[in-house]
């Protein structure tokens, strides 16, 4: 993997969880700590929402206002995160797919701008749609910044050939190809996510936020996680 210029990262809403409650200080300096130390890389975030609501697990809502929640619970990562990334002296501004008087409109061509000026670009309020998920929209936001990776940071290590919660004899793939991924369908991906990044050539690493310097690894084209390309 070769070390990127201009990055997405894909950030689990369950990243911002943490002892605390929803909004952990404690995990969202953990990852502003590891974003500043990246240095002068280009730097695209797309956040979840799942600390807050996951949509498709939520049986007590429809889905659909499920996922229109699920948006709007993106937004209010999105503005935790930028509240953290400047008080650490990083800029950053923060962009969305569902309008509010909080956050910019979706704009590929001003997120370019912004990070060729060094400031971070957080995209919020997934694709603005229901029913499609934020590894899709990370995808998407990956292809409009001409991002040269993108990394989904979560608690999952990789792609497992089966599912380590409930496999027999998982194994942990260091890469794999986009068609091998497609055809079995390994699923710690959106599969939607994964066409659109074929499609463009875009590589994608999957790894566990949790490691220590797991971005710095990134960054310098280390080898972590499992490579999809």
């Amino acid at each position: 993997m070769n070390a990127p210029k201009r990055l997405l990262l894909k950030l689990s809403g369950e990243a911002f969880k943490g002892e605390e409650g929803t909004f952990s200080p404690t995990a969202l300096q953990r990852i502003v700590g590891e974003i500043v130390a990246l240095g002068d890389i280009e730097l695209g975030i797309v956040v979840g929402g799942g600390n807050i609501i996951r949509g498709a697990r939520s049986p007590w809502l429809d889905r659909i206002e499920a996922d229109n929640l699920g948006m709007l619970a993106t937004v209010l990562n999105g503005l935790a995160l930028r509240s953290y990334l400047e008080g650490a002296g990083r800029e950053a501004i923060v962009q969305s797919a569902v309008s509010t008087e909080l956050t910019e409109p979706i704009s590929p061509r001003k997120a370019r701008r912004a990070l060729t000026n060094g400031e971070v670009v957080i995209f919020t309020g997934g694709t603005g749609n229901p029913l499609v998920t934020t590894d899709t929209a990370a995808a998407l936001r990956a292809v409009s910044i001409k991002a040269d990776l993108l990394a989904k940071g979560s608690n999952v290590t990789g792609v497992f050939t089966e599912d380590p919660a409930t496999g027999n004899a998982p194994l942990l793939l260091d890469e794999v190809s986009f068609d091998d991924f497609l055809a079995h369908r390994y699923g710690v991906i959106d599969i939607v996510a994964v066409e659109i990044c074929r499609e463009h050539a875009l590589p994608i690493v999957v790894f566990d936020l949790g490691e220590e310097g797991a971005l710095q690894k990134i960054a310098q084209g280390k080898k972590i996680g499992t490579l999809i390309h």
